[in-house]
Order: C-alpha cells, then sequence, then structure tokens
C-alpha cells in the first residue's frame, strides 16, 4: 500500500481515482471513522470539482515505473536502501487547470525518481507533464542552474516542420519562459535563461511549435504535456 506524506495528499489521491482497489476501500472504511480524514475528503472535492466535470479519471499506466528506468538508462542502488514501493490557450487559468492532474501523479513518482537518481546531480524540482487523457508524457527535472533535463516517458512523433518547445512559469508577472526547443524526442538537457530556482508547484509545460520555435517567445502550439514541479524526497 501507498504512503502518503500527509492527509491532504491522501485525500487528494482518493478524490483523483490515484488509489489502488485496497487502498481506496480502506480510505473509505477509514473516513467512517476518522472526521479529519472525511474533511480532507470533501476540501479535496471541492478543490476539484472543476477538474470532475471535465472527464473520467485517468489512471497511471501499470509500466510508467518500468519505461522510467529504461529512459533513466542503468542506475546503481545502495545495499540498504529498499527499492520504492491540442488546444491552444496561453492563459494562466488554463496553466493552473490541466496542472491539477499532473500534480497528483508527481505525488505518485517523486519519490520513485528520486530514489533513481542517486549517484547523479540531483535536481531541485521534478515535473511529469500529462496530456489532456491524464497520460505521463515526459519528466523534467530541472537543476536550478539554467538547465533543465528532458526524459520522455512515452514515443510521441511530430511533424517535419514542428519543434517542440519546453516553458516554466516562474510566476505571473513574468509568464511563461522557454527554456529551450528541443532537438528531437529524446533524453536531453537543454539550456535556459538566468531564472530564480525553482519552486515547489512551478509549472512546466512542453509545446508543438513552429519549426525553430515559438515566433512570438511564448507558446502558440498546442500542448503536448504540463504539470506542477514537486520538490524530490529522500
Amino acid at each position: 500500500m501507498s504512503t502518503w506524506h500527509t492527509l491532504a495528499e491522501r485525500a487528494d489521491a482518493y478524490v483523483l481515482g490515484l488509489m489502488d482497489e485496497d487502498e481506496h476501500r480502506a480510505t473509505e472504511t477509514e473516513m467512517e471513522r476518522d472526521e479529519s480524514l472525511a474533511r480532507a475528503v470533501a476540501v479535496a472535492r471541492d478543490r476539484f470539482l472543476e477538474l470532475d466535470l471535465v472527464g473520467p479519471t485517468a489512471s497511471v499506466s501499470p509500466d510508467l515505473w518500468a519505461r522510467i528506468e529504461r529512459q533513466l538508462g542503468p542506475q546503481e542502488r545502495p545495499k540498504s536502501s529498499a527499492p520504492p514501493a491540442a488546444v491552444n490557450d496561453n492563459s494562466l487559468s488554463w496553466w493552473r487547470g490541466f496542472g491539477l492532474s499532473a500534480a497528483a501523479a508527481s505525488l505518485l513518482l517523486v519519490g520513485a525518481l528520486s530514489y533513481a537518481l542517486l549517484g547523479r546531480a540531483e535536481p531541485q524540482v521534478i515535473a511529469v507533464l500529462m496530456n489532456e487523457q491524464g497520460e505521463p508524457v515526459v519528466m523534467i527535472e530541472d537543476f536550478g542552474n539554467d538547465t533543465a533535463r528532458v526524459v520522455p516517458l512515452t514515443d510521441v512523433t511530430v511533424a517535419e516542420d514542428r519543434s517542440l518547445q519546453l516553458w516554466t512559469l516562474p510566476s505571473s508577472d513574468t509568464g511563461p519562459v522557454s527554456l529551450g526547443v528541443l532537438d528531437g524526442w529524446r533524453t536531453a538537457t537543454v539550456a535556459g535563461p538566468d531564472l530564480p530556482g525553482p519552486l515547489e508547484e512551478q509549472l512546466y509545460e512542453i509545446t508543438v511549435e513552429p519549426l525553430g520555435g515559438s515566433p512570438t517567445g511564448k507558446p502558440t502550439g498546442p500542448i503536448l504535456g504540463k504539470g506542477f514541479a514537486k520538490v524530490p524526497r529522500p
């Protein structure tokens, strides 16, 4: 059974349908006698009401961790450690709305990703970007030194006259900022502009742009994936 760091995270996972059957059943039973958990679930339902109205909850693919490991390559694991259990709209409200599902998925993945990254430079934040169907598309590791690592989690085909571009949203004042145009759909490191260190809940997005990148300096094309950043936890 998965371990949630806080009562709010557990409530979020329950409302978003990210628990397996045993966890879901156990949470329902506990809510009958635990008023704090019942209140947390009620708050989560209110917070995610808009997302609930969009459509059915998408579950994370069972082979996601295997695909992440294949993309990361062989990792040395300490003996003492146990393995861990297309719309064009650039408004801030759209970033926040769809980012909810990515944030929920990130809660499930951050512990496992942190473990896999042992022995390498540790990113300050990790974001798992999701498509409109709630499926994980790519993982972003932001190292806080104006570089970020892009790790594809699924196959994506882009037309020859189009480019993929990575963005982040440091603040609502600055708006989306480009971290670079991707040279093909593969694991790569991009070097962006001089930005403040990335923060928990910072938004990341990949869009499909004209060849060479957005002509306006802001996202203009369909959104391939987006999500909130999470700080890796040991």
